[in-house]
């Protein structure tokens, strides 16, 4: 029971931590689908395709990251098992959308970083999309185990966009910044290409094979 309650504190305390994060990407994404960024990065009138993709990608990535706490938090899975399946089902579309739009804009335009943040990027759109489709598709055939042990993996993908921030915030803290740079060339900036999602899920894998 405490283990339980501790689990739902840790789960609301982090949706509060990402939802400055969530509300600044919906923020962003939408002034970029109305063409009102002065963001010439991302903002390329030529490149209709490439400003669609990366704003929608911004503001689906909020809804997934801004929900997906709230899927792992056991009494309101039992209590209300209807919103559980509904919300998923809701996440797992933007994140699908979410990581196509990331897939879709890489190679029109590339990321800030180039080919290294390019790899790393669609990588993780890649895996986040693959995780988000298997967790679905373990719990329409009922595969519990196999759902939560996907949902898992899910979790760490889906919030990764935050915590690529977050190291890099605690990087600048403690650094000043050391082996970072505007350009995204600096060696922390190529570690951070990857990982910002891959130690997590390395860890996952541990914790689940430990389980099973």
């Amino acid at each position: 029971m405490k283990s339980q309650i501790s689990q739902t504190a840790a789960l609301g305390l982090l949706a509060l931590l990402l939802l400055p994060f969530a509300l600044y990407s919906v923020d962003f994404g939408q002034a970029g689908l109305r063409n009102d960024l002065d963001e010439p990065h991302y903002l390329r009138s030529t490149q209709w395709a490439a400003n669609l993709a990366i704003f929608t990608h911004m503001v689906t990535g909020a809804v997934i990251t801004l929900l997906i706490p709230f899927q792992l938090i056991g009494p309101l899975r039992r209590r209300a098992p209807g919103l559980h399946r509904w919300s998923g089902r809701l996440i797992a579309i933007a994140a699908t959308i979410t990581a196509l739009g990331g897939l879709i804009y890489i190679p029109l335009r590339g990321t800030i970083g180039g080919w290294p943040m390019d790899l790393g990027f669609a990588l993780y759109g890649l895996l986040t999309l693959g995780a988000a489709l298997q967790t679905v598709r373990h719990a329409k055939a009922k595969r519990i185990a196999q759902h939560q042990a996907w949902a898992l993996r899910f979790f760490w993908l889906a919030i990764g966009s935050w915590l690529y921030r977050v190291h890099y915030g605690l990087w600048y803290l403690a650094t000043d910044g050391l082996w970072s740079n505007a350009e995204f060339t600096g060696a922390f900036d190529l570690a951070q290409n990857f990982a910002f999602y891959l130690p997590y899920l390395i860890a996952v894998e541990l914790y689940l094979r430990r389980k099973r």
